[in-house]
């Protein structure tokens, strides 16, 4: 069973950066996409940014622009960096993995903070 490894969340103010970073316990090309959701209090689970196998990514409309969701193949690792933040940026965010029989995983979650 692939596990998912979140790290970078915390507190910023607005208009600065953090990057997340999400290692897979397999490698990243056992999957047909990976990506980012986020949930903010009292809120619906949102897409933020997903890379497709052999596809370009893929993003929020609310992030377009300021965030960037990149791979390194050899760590199997995504990442996603995010500048110009926004207090309406703050909420938990999560890693997602679809495999290549469609199961999909989740990590654990990170919290990002952005004061105002």
């Amino acid at each position: 069973q692939v596990q998912l490894a979140e790290s970078g969340g915390g507190l910023v103010q607005a208009g600065g950066s953090l990057r997340l970073s999400c290692a897979a316990s397999r490698s990243v090309f056992s999957f047909k996409s990976m990506g980012w959701y986020r949930q903010a209090p009292g809120k619906q689970r949102e897409l933020v940014a997903a890379l497709s196998t052999g596809a370009s990514a893929n993003y929020g409309d609310s992030v377009k622009g300021r965030f960037t969701i990149s791979r390194d193949n050899a760590k199997n690792t995504v990442y996603l960096q995010m500048n110009s933040l926004k207090p309406e940026d703050t909420a938990v965010y999560y890693c997602h993995a679809l495999d290549n029989y469609f199961s999909n995983t989740w990590g654990q979650g990170t919290q990002v903070t952005v004061s105002s």
